[in-house]
């Protein structure tokens, strides 16, 4: 019983611990006397951007934060804190040139931090090459790392013991699932051995990078549709250079159908080779993102209402969805690994 009320009273922490994020927000803008007052609204708006946008310091709370390497190829090598930025304020010097950090976007300027627009009001500054460590950029190699240690971990307690302890317990079920649910059903038991690292990887990614992303520091990495455009990309490579003759001919010369028909149905299926990845990308993207804004749009009315009723209404409902998005955020990674596999079926099927 002690076990179950613990996990109950971390769930709910853990559901609902975007809303301190927004608990800081509004202090802060009531403490700051010097700072130009914002409606509740406004901040709002402000906050939930903060919470999806990538940064070049990584918040951790209001006060708290410590700030990342920005590098930048421009005629040379360029590098420097992004604290110097000052949240875009404050233009920053480098050997002759001059930076400005604009809509989370880095652009050349001059000295006065001038951007400049044309009648479509487009910003038309040129942009350095940015390979700068990202809050995004740092998540992802602090999630890589301590999948890493995990997993090794795991691997050296299997090679001291057949029933290891710890987290081998909770990820050796997942593992297998993987392996018995979603690997052979689609790939087959011939060629399904040599996409499993990946399916692996591509799903524990996934889910804990989701599961970061419901924390109150705004490391939302899977809304970022850079990054699971790069996954989907991943999938797409390996699909289409692990596939075998077959596929191929299934695409521009499908057995079982008429010549004429297969002129006409080459570029169609020709097209949903792009259009599968595309598929990936949108869905995971989309589904991620809607989520965070619907959690915090709901905890931003609270304090908008500012009643005892809606207070306990939103935060009701508010606790159902954080609870929904932990579900969703295992569900998404399910879905992208199911489709990852079933793409590689496609590509390896032998011909009947």
């Amino acid at each position: 019983m002690t076990k179950k009320v613990f996990k109950i009273f971390v769930l709910i922490v853990f559901s609902l611990s975007s809303l301190f994020s927004f608990a800081s927000a509004e202090s802060h803008g009531h403490s700051d006397t010097t700072v130009v007052k914002k409606s509740i609204r406004e901040e709002i708006k402000e906050t939930i951007a903060h919470h999806l946008q990538d940064s070049y310091i990584f918040e951790i709370t209001h006060g708290v934060s410590f700030s990342l390497p920005v590098i930048l190829w421009d005629g040379g090598l360029h590098m420097f804190s992004g604290a110097a930025f000052h949240q875009g304020e404050h233009t920053v010097e480098s050997k002759g040139n001059f930076y400005k950090l604009y809509h989370g976007k880095i652009y050349k300027t001059d000295s006065e931090g001038h951007i400049n627009y044309d009648a479509e009001h487009h910003v038309q500054n040129t942009r350095p090459l940015d390979f700068s460590i990202t809050k995004n950029v740092f998540v992802i190699l602090l999630m890589s790392a301590f999948m890493l240690f995990l997993f090794s971990r795991m691997a050296k307690k299997y090679s001291n013991s057949l029933n290891p302890g710890g987290a081998a317990k909770f990820l050796e079920p997942i593992i297998i699932f993987v392996r018995d649910d979603i690997a052979i059903p689609n790939i087959g038991k011939k060629h399904y051995k040599k996409y499993m690292s990946y399916l692996l990887t591509i799903f524990f990614f996934i889910w804990f990078l989701n599961l970061a992303g419901m924390m109150p520091f705004g490391i939302g990495v899977t809304n970022n549709i850079a990054v699971t455009f790069a996954l989907a990309l991943i999938t797409f490579l390996i699909t289409q250079f692990t596939a075998n003759k077959n596929y191929w001919g299934h695409i521009f010369w499908m057995p079982g159908v008429p010549k004429p028909m297969r002129i006409i149905l080459a570029p169609i299926e020709l097209l949903g080779v792009f259009i599968k990845p595309f598929a990936l990308m949108i869905r995971l993207y989309a589904n991620m993102t809607a989520g965070h804004i619907v959690i915090m749009s709901l905890i931003g009315l609270i304090f908008i209402f500012q009643n005892y009723f809606a207070t306990g209404a939103f935060f009701g409902l508010t606790l159902f969805l954080s609870i929904l998005e932990l579900l969703v955020a295992a569900l998404q990674a399910y879905i992208f690994t199911m489709l990852s596999a079933l793409y590689f079926g496609a590509a390896v099927e032998e011909h009947h």
